[in-house]
């Protein structure tokens, strides 16, 4: 270990990751250290044997299958079709690695305490029990105005100044009520609360554009998820740092993390060993000094032998939101279910993930009770409580760059943010995905 390189990268989430392909690509000199003996990290995907010893369950019963069979996921997230981290991945690995993956077979969102088909088409809208008649007109003009609308164009804001106006002022522009609203901001928007209504309407604008987007790609569903677990993505990521000059060391701890007298970081130590670089760059759980905690998460693997029931269409890879309206919470509960055919269990079985943002801080598991009731018997349960943190300064004078914790959401979009925002930090510039494609084809050249 005792070298000098450009950057250290410290865990082997997936943001981490991506940075490290990223910045190998472009010529720096990376180390890339981790505590645990696989990739992913948190992202991480794991074998039936290793989930029941990462929470202390013993041995696996034989009823269950073989545990190679199964590829389930500390943290599960569904990619955008059109979303940054599916551009990163074209631009980069998709291609060199034949990664594949798998659309969703639909979305639904519970309203009333139903559970509904998310509309994919103007049929489907017009015959949803979402909306009322007249609301689906007025949401076919707002959805019309999200299409049309270029953030480049200024003949296409239709004088509504989104960067000023209110994500509710917007909605009140349309008439739409608070059914519509809920289902637009929690369903397609995909905001996890209703903090967002009285924060400027661009996000949530550009939000609904990115779901209308993904959709339009495939026709079927804006959603997709890797064959074999998202843990895939931090080792293809791995793989592409390493052709370009990469140094993996695994089953690495840090046991120290070094500044200078003038607060920028100097070097690392592990096993009495120095490493050093110009800068680091890591999880939150490499540096508990220079974070701050920002919530909690509860999630809840289950195995099951059944898809969910009552399902119209029925579904065997799927999302539900349950928006937080349904259950006088603050923040939404997102569920999703995978399969055989997404590689992470075997024929018969299904993984059932719920997640949500710990409100209930005495008993946790008690935030995802109207998840556990909407999915049936369960044969195993994996319940976890996640901390959630993000930097306490954005790594400009300490050198020392720190990702955020992950969200409750079932997509990668903030992932992706964090990892581009991150990128423009350390190297001064957007990231390029021209550029990357370029000079990948220099290499191979």
């Amino acid at each position: 270990m005792d070298e000098t390189y450009d950057a250290i990268v410290c865990g082997t989430g997936l943001v981490e990751c991506v940075l490290s392909g990223l910045l190998s690509v472009n010529g720096y000199k990376v180390l890339h250290v981790d505590r645990n003996p696989y990739y992913g990290g948190e992202s991480a995907s794991l074998n039936l044997e290793q989930l029941y010893q990462k929470f202390d369950k013993g041995t696996p019963p034989a009823s269950l299958g073989r545990s190679h069979l199964y590829c389930v996921d500390l943290i599960p997230k569904v990619l955008m079709c059109a979303g940054e981290l599916v551009k990163i991945l074209r631009a980069t690995v998709v291609d060199r690695y034949s990664m594949e993956f798998m659309l969703l077979d639909c979305s639904f969102v519970m309203k009333d305490g139903k559970v509904a088909k998310v509309p994919s088409t103007e049929m489907e809208a017009l015959s949803s029990s979402l909306m009322g008649f007249f609301e689906k007109r007025r949401l076919g003009k707002f959805l019309q105005y999200v299409s049309d609308y270029d953030e480049r164009d200024s003949r296409t804001y239709k004088g509504h100044n989104l960067r000023v106006m209110t994500a509710a002022q917007l909605f009140s522009e349309f008439g739409l009520g608070s059914d519509t609203i809920t289902f637009v901001g929690h369903a397609i928007a995909l905001q996890s609360n209703d903090d967002y209504l009285q924060k400027p309407a661009l996000e949530t604008v550009l939000r609904s554009k990115l779901y209308r987007d993904s959709f339009l790609m495939y026709s079927r569903s804006p959603y997709v998820y890797p064959l074999y677990g998202s843990g895939e993505l931090p080792q293809a990521f791995s793989r592409l740092s390493a052709v370009y000059g990469g140094t993996y060391m695994l089953q690495t701890p840090v046991d120290k993390v070094n500044f200078d007298a003038n607060g920028v970081f100097e070097s690392i130590e592990s096993g009495g060993k120095k490493a050093y670089a110009k800068m680091v760059v890591g999880d939150p759980s490499y540096f508990p000094d220079r974070v701050k905690p920002c919530g909690k998460v509860v999630r809840c693997i289950a195995v099951m032998d059944h898809p969910i029931p009552n399902l119209k269409p029925a579904a065997n890879a799927c999302q539900i939101i349950i928006p937080q309206s349904e259950l006088k919470r603050k923040n939404d509960v997102y569920i999703l279910q995978l399969c055989e055919e997404d590689k992470v269990c075997p024929e018969g079985k299904y993984i059932v993930i719920i997640g949500t943002v710990v409100e209930n801080f005495a008993n946790p598991k008690a935030d995802l009770a109207a998840g556990l009731k909407l999915i049936g018997p369960t044969l195993e349960t994996f319940v976890s409580v996640s901390d959630l943190y993000q930097p306490l300064e954005d790594g400009s004078t300490s050198r020392c760059y720190i990702s955020k914790s992950y969200d409750a959401a079932t997509h990668f979009e903030s992932a992706a943010a964090d990892v581009l925002d991150l990128y423009e930090r350390i190297s001064g510039q957007p990231y390029s995905f021209e550029s990357i494609k370029r000079r990948d084809e220099e290499v191979n050249a």
